[in-house]
């Protein structure tokens, strides 16, 4: 019996510590993300878009990489429509999100944003046929027909005057067409990118006009999660020194963003 019970200690002490080192390696902290996705709507131009060799590119894009490096990081840019970006994001499958995003309120209830790295805001394009239109007050008067990408703070802007008749497109290049075709009396939209699509687009000559300037203001930011503290400071510290060397600056000439945009002072 004594062999017995110290054969038995034996195998009990050698499973004690089989046991401990399984437990020692299942509770090991996880390995850090080494590179995290970034979701972009390419449909934005100049502010982010697919060139003529397929590829990626506008301000936004250029700025991203410019974030990315600056805080040391490693990326993947995914193009992604403007539908799925925030769903994408909260669940897990993007880290950030760059994509003309307002800052407002009502995302701010779910989601965190970076400090501000352009100012913009809505500008409305009417119908030239439409001579009496200096306002949107007017439209509204009108019982007009409004065009505006959906979910965009463009759209959301337009909500607030119950008399316009809002027609909304996945995309703000298909309301500029439709407006060319009158089909609405006029569309709203990023002033930025109505801008782009009223100097570039030659079935507008003479067909649209602006109605004053920017009809709102708002900042945009790149967007994470509320969680991803340690990431949202890396991201800030970036687009500060970004700010300050000139690098945003630059990227705003170069892709021609003109008054319609600003750069935000530090």
């Amino acid at each position: 019996m004594k062999v017995f019970y110290s054969n038995f200690k034996i195998l009990l002490f050698a499973s004690l510590i089989w046991v401990n080192g399984c437990q020692q390696n299942t509770v090991s902290a996880p390995e850090s993300k080494s590179k995290i996705v970034v979701a972009i709507d390419a449909t934005f131009i100049p502010m982010s878009f697919m060139n003529t060799e397929n590829q990626l590119d506008g301000f936004e894009v250029d700025l991203i990489k410019e974030v990315i490096q600056e805080a040391k990081l490693e990326y993947e840019l995914v193009n992604v429509e403007w539908g799925g970006l925030f769903g994408g994001l909260i669940t897990g499958k993007f880290d950030l999100v760059i994509s003309s995003v307002g800052i407002i309120e009502e995302r701010k209830k779910r989601m965190a944003f970076s400090i501000p790295y352009i100012q913009s805001g809505a500008a409305v394009l009417v119908r030239n046929d439409l001579p009496d239109i200096e306002s949107l007050e007017d439209l509204e008067k009108q019982n007009a027909t409004v065009g505006a990408q959906i979910n965009t703070t463009s759209h959301y802007f337009l909500e607030k005057y119950s008399g316009i008749n809002i027609k909304t497109f996945e995309k703000f290049g298909h309301a500029v067409i439709d407006l060319a075709n009158k089909g609405v009396d006029a569309v709203v939209g990023d002033s930025v990118q109505a801008n782009y699509y009223f100097r570039n687009n030659k079935d507008l000559e003479g067909q649209a006009r602006f109605v004053g300037s920017r009809m709102t203001s708002e900042s945009y930011g790149i967007v994470l999660r509320k969680e991803d503290k340690e990431l949202k400071d890396k991201i800030d510290a970036s687009l500060t020194r970004l700010l300050k060397n000139g690098t945003i600056s630059r990227l705003h000439q170069k892709w021609e963003l003109g008054d319609f945009a600003t750069v935000p002072n530090l």
